[in-house]
């Protein structure tokens, strides 16, 4: 049992960044924006998190900069694709090329040239705030005595359902992702509803790399997010572009990383090459898009350029 609760906790540890991730790839192609920059956006919120972190010491404070600095480059992509009408893949490609590179160059910058924070103390880390609450090593205290953050994806991803399908702004989001043209007749500010969705995209995206750098270990280094953003968008396709079904799988990603994590551990009586290890949340990736890509149905205008006036 304590096995079993030890495996749920680390699944609910890394999915967390996940989920946050995959909200903002909801936002962002609901309105018909790709986002392959995610990856970028959670390492350049990584890195402002976990910077902020150990300059400021508040840690919900180092968490807004992350989120704030994934949106600046979602900022940049939403210029490049929204007003300037640039291909969608090729801007996320060259956020991902452009926000690791300054991520580096500022942490050389701001400590000594080295090509990683220091380390957070723990008294400056993300939260937790069900700490005491259970019986210290019991079962529930394993699972729930997580990081605040973790909480606070679940919240948003029912925050986000909520603003997509019961507001104003999430019913225009959905609009100018299905027929841009339809919606522009309305007098729907296209671009503006774009840039809002994109922009909101970074934020949680890059919350969602500071949600590593400050929770789940306490630093930044270059290899931290190591593909997450990618699985991120595959969580999206899995789940329909639906935030709930995107928790879902982010969520089973988040187990498979768990697995990894488990078997690892070099008390158990056997041992897993660790390479093969590594592999496992790839591995999950892939075999999910292979079997669920062709089911899911995409917005309609998702890709495609638009110039207002265009029916």
């Amino acid at each position: 049992m304590q096995d079993l609760a030890l495996i749920l906790s680390t699944t609910l540890m890394y999915s967390t960044p996940l989920i946050f991730a995959a909200l903002g790839g909801v936002f962002s192609e609901n309105s018909g924006i790709v986002n392959i920059g995610i990856e970028g956006m959670m390492t350049i919120g990584a890195f402002a998190g976990a910077a902020a972190g150990v300059i400021i010491g508040n840690p919900w404070i180092a968490f807004i900069i992350g989120g704030l600095a994934g949106g600046v480059f979602a900022l940049i992509h939403a210029i490049a694709t929204v007003s300037f009408n640039a291909d969608h893949t090729i801007s996320g490609v060259a956020i991902n090329l452009l926000a690791p590179g300054v991520a580096l160059f500022a942490s050389k910058i701001m400590f000594d040239g080295a090509t990683m924070t220091p380390t957070i103390p723990m008294e400056n880390k993300m939260p937790r705030p069900l700490n005491g609450v259970f019986p210290a090593g019991g079962v529930l205290d394993i699972i729930f005595n997580s990081y605040a953050t973790v909480f606070l994806a679940f919240i948003l991803v029912a925050v986000v359902w909520y603003v997509l399908y019961k507001t104003r702004f999430g019913l225009r989001v959905r609009a100018v992702g299905e027929h841009p043209g339809a919606a522009d007749t309305l007098g729907i500010n296209v671009a503006l509803t774009r840039y809002s969705a994109v922009i909101i995209s970074g934020i949680l995206a890059g919350l969602g790399g500071a949600s590593m750098s400050l929770a789940v270990v306490s630093s930044f280094r270059p290899t931290l997010i190591s593909g997450q953003g990618y699985i991120a968008i595959a969580a999206v396709i899995f789940g329909k572009w639906r935030p709930q079904w995107a928790m879902a799988a982010c969520l089973l990603f988040g187990f498979s990383t768990a697995l990894s994590v488990y078997f690892g551990n070099p008390a158990l009586p056997f041992s897993i090459n660790e390479n093969l290890l590594s592999m496992i949340p790839y591995i999950v990736t892939l075999i999910v898009l292979v079997i669920f890509v062709k089911s899911s149905k995409a917005p309609a205008a998702l890709g495609n350029p638009y110039k207002k006036g265009e029916r």
